[in-house]
C-alpha cells in the first residue's frame, strides 16, 4: 500500500508544473480577450 501511495505522489508532483502552465495560459487567453474587446 505504501508503494502505491508513493507512486501516486510522484505522479502528482510531475503533473503540477503542467497544470500550472495550463492555468497560466488560460489566464493569458482571458486577458487577451478582455484587451481585444476593449479595442473594438
Amino acid at each position: 500500500m505504501k508503494a502505491n501511495n508513493a507512486k501516486r505522489q510522484g505522479t502528482r508532483s510531475r503533473k503540477r508544473p503542467a497544470k500550472k502552465l495550463v492555468a497560466n495560459q488560460a489566464l493569458d487567453i482571458d486577458m487577451l480577450k478582455e484587451i481585444s474587446a476593449g479595442n473594438s
